[in-house]
Formats: C-alpha cells, sequence, structure tokens
C-alpha cells in the first residue's frame, strides 16, 4: 500500500474510536445516573406546564391527557395557539370538559412579529405563567405519572438552572418510526452522552425543558432568541453560560411522530443538520469523522480482504454494543434487537444527510420557509 492508502486507512480507524469513547461515556453516565443521590419527591413546587401550539398533531388528546395525570400536587397547564380556528382548540376544550379539577388556560396569539411564532408564544406564555417554575414541552409529547415529580425535583439543587430528558417514539408502526427510533437510540444520544462526557451538558432537548422564570430572565428571555434558529439548544446554553448546571436525567417521554412517510422523516432530519451547520460549523463538519459507511467502504477498496474484513467487523461490534448500551442497558427500551440490523442502513441514511445539508440554502419548518442569515431565521417571501 503507497502512504495515501495508509493515511485513508487511518482515517477509517477514527470512526472507530469514537464509538469507543461513545461507549465509555455512556457506560459513566449512566453508571453515575444511578449511583448518585436520590431525588428529592418532596421538593413539589407549584409549576406552570407551558405548551405553544400550532395545529393539532397526531394523538394530541391523548399527548395533552397525559399531562392531567401527574402526580404531583399543584399545577396548571398553558397553551398558546395561533388563534381561534387553530385545529388544536377543539381538542383543548374536550380535554376540559374530560379535566374540570385541572387548571387549563388557552392564550391566543404570541402578540408578536416573530421568524419563530413558537419562540414568540414561549415569550407570552413564560410571562403569563401563574408560577415561577416551568416545564417547557413541545405539543407531540407524552409523559407518564411521574414526569412533573422526576424532572422538577432536580431543581432543588441551587446549581441546577435546566433539567432535561431523553425521548422515544410513542409507538413504532412503520418502518420510518423504526429508522427514526434507531437512529435516535444509536446514533443521536450517543453524541448527546459523549458531549456530556467532554464538555458538560449546554444543550436542552425540546421535549422537555424544566427552569424558572428566573432562570430565562438571566439571559433576557425567549424574547433575546426569538428569530433565532435551535430554541432549545439555544436556552440550554444560554443558562450554562449563567454557570449553571443544566441537569440530563436519564428518563426517557415519549413523542407522537409528526411525519408521515420516510420522504417526511429525512426532510425532517435534514432541516435539524442545515440548522446545525449554521450553529456549530465546525462541530457539524467534524461529524465527517464520526461517520464509519464512508470511511469503510474506502477500506473495503483499498485494504487486502482480512483487514478490511477486520474494519468491518469491529464496526459492527462496537456499533451494536454501543446501541445495545443505550437502548436496552441505559433506557431500558424494548424490542432492541430488531433494532440492531437497522444501525449500518441509519449511518448510511445519516451520512448522506450530512453531506446534503452542505447543498441546501433554505429549510422548511411548519409549512413555512427560512433562510438562516448571520445566524438568524429569515423568512422566505413567497410568490404571488
Amino acid at each position: 500500500m503507497n502512504l495515501i492508502e495508509i493515511i485513508l486507512l487511518a482515517l477509517a480507524a477514527a470512526p472507530l474510536a469514537y464509538y469507543a469513547i461513545a461507549i465509555f461515556s455512556v457506560w459513566r453516565f449512566f453508571r453515575s445516573a444511578r449511583r448518585g443521590s436520590p431525588s428529592r419527591s418532596d421538593f413539589t413546587p407549584a409549576v406552570s406546564n407551558l405548551k405553544p401550539i400550532r395545529g393539532a398533531d397526531p394523538d394530541a388528546y391523548a399527548n395533552f391527557a397525559s399531562f392531567c395525570c401527574q402526580d404531583y400536587p399543584d399545577y396548571e397547564l398553558v397553551f398558546c395557539v395561533s388563534d381561534r380556528d387553530d385545529p388544536a382548540l377543539p381538542v383543548i376544550e374536550e380535554l376540559r370538559r374530560a379535566f374540570p379539577e385541572r387548571s387549563i388556560r388557552v392564550l391566543f396569539g404570541s402578540g408578536r412579529d416573530a421568524a419563530n411564532d413558537k419562540v414568540a408564544k414561549l415569550d407570552r406564555l413564560v410571562a403569563e405563567a401563574a408560577h415561577a417554575v416551568l416545564v417547557i414541552s413541545d405539543s407531540d409529547v407524552r409523559v407518564r405519572p411521574d414526569y412533573l415529580r422526576t424532572v422538577v425535583a432536580a431543581l432543588a439543587d441551587s446549581k441546577v438552572g435546566a433539567v432535561t430528558c431523553f425521548y422515544v417514539t410513542a409507538q413504532e408502526k412503520t418502518f420510518a418510526d423504526r429508522l427514526h427510533s434507531t437512529g435516535m437510540l444509536s446514533d443521536f444520544y450517543a453524541g448527546i452522552i459523549v458531549a456530556w462526557q467532554l464538555d458538560g451538558v449546554k444543550f436542552a432537548l425540546g421535549p422537555t425543558i424544566a427552569t424558572t422564570r428566573e432562570r430565562l430572565a438571566d439571559f433576557g428571555g425567549y424574547r433575546a432568541i426569538e428569530n433565532l434558529p435551535g430554541d432549545d439548544l439555544l436556552v440550554g446554553r444560554l443558562i450554562a453560560e449563567q454557570g449553571y448546571e443544566v441537569k440530563l436525567l436519564p428518563y426517557t417521554v415519549e413523542t407522537v411522530a409528526d411525519f408521515a412517510s420516510l420522504g417526511e422523516l429525512l426532510h425532517k432530519r435534514l432541516r435539524w443538520m442545515v440548522v446545525m451547520r449554521h450553529m456549530r460549523p465546525w462541530g457539524h463538519f467534524g461529524l465527517l469523522f464520526t461517520q464509519a459507511v464512508p470511511w469503510l467502504l474506502a477500506a473495503l477498496a483499498l485494504a487486502p480482504a482480512a483487514v478490511a474484513l477486520a474494519y468491518w467487523g469491529t464496526y459492527l461490534g462496537l456499533r451494536w454494543l454501543l446501541t445495545w448500551m443505550i437502548a436496552a442497558w441505559g433506557l431500558r427500551q424494548p424490542g432492541v434487537a430488531r433494532k440492531l440490523l437497522l444501525v449500518p442502513l441509519w449511518d448510511a441514511v445519516a451520512f448522506g444527510i450530512w453531506a446534503a445539508s452542505f447543498t441546501r440554502r433554505t429549510l422548511r419548518w411548519r409549512g413555512h420557509d427560512y433562510t438562516i442569515q448571520d445566524g438568524a431565521l429569515v423568512p422566505v417571501a413567497t410568490r404571488e
């Protein structure tokens, strides 16, 4: 082999080293979480659950109802819908009839003209929340009765400024659902836990952010980021920059898929990648060295058969072990064995999405097109 071939084969080992680091990080994260001090179940301050809504997601009633069945003494549920014609409003009214004992309020419109209407709604929700402790969640989230006690308990520590947790697919009905779930458990969460290992948690995950009005006010609140993409990541980052810990819990909520086909799933993941390319350009480029499939194909083309086979065998062993540790050992998810065969397919798809992210100048979210200019979301004007 010549020097170029040797260099390429050395680079092909980089993703394998990353997977080994990820395995260690996952072991350390879940081990330390289980050995940590028990949460204070007696810490139950009054809570405002805040939900920005635009339209009715699949299974919206079941999602919302799960927040009305909490084993928690004092909380309210506050929605902000776009207007009085929003399709989610009849669902919320049905919720009120079914749970008359719950405090359920509805706000109409954000009252602001912002590029990111969801964040503008959150700004109004925070301002009108009855309580100082806030639990913010997406409209597609479904939770267990111990949810509020679990996520709020971590705020008993004055060093903790925000709490977030993992999320899994509520029902895997289609191939797209299974592929998405495989990608989250094998790839996305691996990267999150490696980030925890190397630099701490300086982000939050949108399905759950528990914090306080004071911690949001420290960085200017949602109004300061209403024209920026990646609001959940930014909230965690800005709270961490104030010197507070962002706590990632080994706890899962469920999300109901908002994509109806494989094409919609790929479009959703591409939107994420485009946002990440703008928010963390060098980190996004560095993902190339965590993507094993293109490097292993190079090894297959350049190396002797025995060497290529060793590369592929090591890759499969590390990837399957990593996925099992996150999904089965860490998050205690069922049906993990069936997902293992999808891991190489997901890795190939993930590389394609990563490569495609460098070709996109716009992104589509909730039926609207945007560009990202100087880090800000700019709506693309539609032609009549």
